[in-house]
C-alpha cells in the first residue's frame, strides 16, 4: 500500500535536511555544494529542488531545525533537569549531526547570510528558562536570580563550553567541561538545600 502523498512528502524532507546536515557538519557552509546534498540523500535533483530552492534555504533549515529530532530527558521541571538537559545535549552534540551542524551555523551565519538570526539562541534560552522558572517555584533559586537574564547568561556560557571543547577535543571533553561549569556556577544561584540534592555527572554515568 502505497504512504499518503503528504506523509511522502515529509519524509523526503526530512531524509534532505539530513543529508544537508552531514554535508554541513562534514564540509562547512563554503565546502558543501548542492551536488553533494543530493548525491547523500540519495534522491533526485527534482525532489531536493522541491523542498528547498538553495543551498542557503537548506542552512537556515539546519540551522533552525537543530533539536527538531532530540528527544529531551524526562523528569521534573527543575534545576536537576536544567543540568540533566545539558549534559544530554553534550552527548546529542557529539553524535547528532543536525544538531551539531545546526550549531556551526548559527555560530558561522554571519559569513554565510550576510546578516544574523538569534532565533536558534532564542529557542534555547526559552528552553532553559522553563527549567529555571521551575526551579524557582521550587525554591531552588537564591532571591536574587532573574531568570530571563540567567536563562540568557547559561546559553551565552553553554555556547562558549561547546566552542572551545569542539576546538580543542572534538567535543570529546565536553561532559567534563559542564561538571566543571556547574561546579561553579551553582553556588551563585541555588540554595544550599537544592545544592545538597544536585547530582552533576555527564549523561549516562551512574548517580553516587
Amino acid at each position: 500500500m502505497h504512504k499518503p502523498k503528504q506523509e511522502r512528502a515529509i519524509q523526503t524532507r526530512a531524509a534532505i535536511l539530513r543529508a544537508a546536515a552531514e554535508v554541513f557538519d562534514e564540509c562547512g557552509y563554503t565546502g558543501a555544494s548542492i551536488s553533494k546534498i543530493i548525491a547523500r540523500a540519495g534522491l533526485t535533483q527534482g525532489a531536493v529542488y522541491f523542498h528547498f530552492a538553495s543551498k542557503e534555504e537548506m542552512a537556515r533549515a539546519v540551522m533552525l531545525e537543530q533539536a527538531n529530532n532530540l528527544r529531551f530527558p524526562d523528569g521534573v521541571p527543575g534545576l536537576q533537569h536544567l543540568v540533566d538537559l545539558t549534559m544530554f545535549l553534550a552527548v546529542q552534540l557529539q553524535e547528532d549531526s543536525l544538531l551539531r551542524a545546526g550549531v556551526r551555523l548559527a555560530v558561522e551565519q554571519g559569513e554565510i547570510f550576510g546578516n544574523r538570526d538569534d532565533t536558534a539562541y532564542r529557542d534555547w534560552v526559552e528552553r532553559f528558562a522553563a527549567d529555571l522558572y521551575a526551579a524557582t517555584g521550587r525554591s531552588e533559586l537564591l532571591p536574587d536570580v532573574v531568570v530571563p537574564d540567567l536563562a540568557q547568561f547559561l546559553v551565552g556560557a553553554y555556547s562558549g563550553t561547546q566552542l572551545f571543547s569542539n576546538i580543542s577535543t572534538g567535543r570529546a571533553d565536553l561532559p567534563q567541561r559542564l561538571v566543571v561549569m556547574w561546579r561553579y556556577l551553582l553556588p551563585g544561584i541555588a540554595t544550599p538545600e537544592a545544592r545538597a540534592r544536585m547530582v552533576v555527572r555527564p549523561w549516562g554515568a551512574a548517580r553516587p
